[in-house]
């Protein structure tokens, strides 16, 4: 799955925090449960990303997960 800019579609690079070299943004990365559209906790084990939804008490898988990327104030 590829991180894409919201305002223009481009990729995003890593650079300590995601950022759009075309509009110069900085972004934060907040999952959310397709369920409950709660923020979920992240798992990381072995190379593989799950997440973790503490309302519905359940694992969810990346793909599944609903993903959101919010405007930066500043520039990580």
């Amino acid at each position: 799955m590829e991180d894409r800019c919201p305002q223009c579609a481009e990729l995003l690079q890593w650079d300590g925090g995601y950022v759009c070299h075309s509009c110069e943004q900085h972004y934060h990365k907040q999952v959310y449960c397709p369920s409950c559209h709660r923020p979920l906790e992240k798992l990381q084990a072995c190379g593989s990303v799950s997440y973790f939804c503490n309302t519905c008490n359940e694992l969810k898988s990346k793909s599944a997960v609903n993903t959101v990327f919010t405007a930066s104030d500043h520039e990580a």
